[in-house]
């Protein structure tokens, strides 16, 4: 029986829970999701509960042990996660008690103890050539003017500039590599799928899928993945309503640690980090 508590549970039924469904789930892809950790689902003792996804979720939790629970709650989130992305607080609350439910250490918490924010701003980047990247040459021409408008709108002050900037062409060469890499990513258990189960074209997945399946597959590092991810928050603020309703204003060091990202991705895709 899984250790988890009332308080625990209540933050997978705010993102898992769809009236009554698990996600965008139909009966089959429900099924199908399950039977990758050799769990029938739709066995009689997981209808202690009642016959809906939901209620049958709510029954694995309670009768299975914790590993095993912390597994396919890890996967859900991630599921989640791609389809509609989830808000950073939530997100990390429900890693927390899945890494519990694991036993092991948070990514937070390990990537926090390797590599401080400070750090991550400590790293000089002098010498990055886009050239090596490979770039057709209109796509090259574009990434290099980028760079020179973020330096200078680093320089003038104009921080929501350059988060916007760097978010926008972070984005552009994430997708770049992964349009170069199609059979990699589409692999990768990160890939963000349709309801229908099936991995979405790549020219409709998010910034955070980009960052997400980079990382599962080796093309950016752990520090980047986190940073990155920082970054993209920072970029959901180019709507002003937005901005104005979390009362946002970005400063100089919001504008560096957006700017490091960058570099410091463009540093790992050509080798040189």
């Amino acid at each position: 029986m899984a250790s988890l508590k009332f308080n625990e549970k209540q933050i997978f039924e705010k993102l898992f829970d769809n009236s009554g469904y698990v996600l965008d789930f139909s009966n089959r892809t429900f099924e199908e999701f399950f039977q990758d950790f050799n769990i029938p689902i739709y066995d009689n003792k997981y209808s202690i509960n009642g016959d809906s996804k939901m209620k049958r979720l709510r029954a694995f939790w309670t009768l299975e042990n914790d590993k095993l629970v912390g597994k396919v709650l890890e996967s859900l989130l991630e599921l989640a996660n791609n389809i509609n992305e989830i808000k950073i607080k939530d997100y990390k609350l429900a890693q927390q008690y899945i890494n519990r439910l694991q036993d092991k250490k948070t990514t937070e918490q390990a990537v926090k103890k390797e590599f401080t924010e400070n750090d991550f701003l400590k790293q000089e980047f002098s010498q990055i050539d886009i050239s090596l990247l490979k770039l057709d040459y209109n796509f090259e021409e574009i990434i290099k003017q980028r760079l020179r408008e973020i330096e200078l709108s680093l320089n003038s002050g104009a921080s929501l500039s350059v988060i916007f900037l760097c978010g926008s062409t972070l984005e552009g060469l994430l997708l770049n590599i992964a349009t170069q890499n199609p059979q990699k990513f589409n692999k990768s258990k990160s890939a963000p799928k349709n309801k229908d189960g099936k991995v979405k074209a790549l020219h409709d997945w998010t910034l955070d899928s980009l960052i997400n399946v980079s990382h599962d597959v080796g093309i950016i590092k752990l520090d980047i993945k986190k940073f990155s991810h920082t970054l993209k928050d920072f970029r959901n603020y180019i709507h002003p309503r937005q901005q104005a309703s979390q009362n946002f204003n970005p400063d100089k060091h919001t504008a560096e640690i957006s700017w490091k990202v960058l570099q410091a991705t463009i540093a790992n895709l050509i080798g040189t980090r």
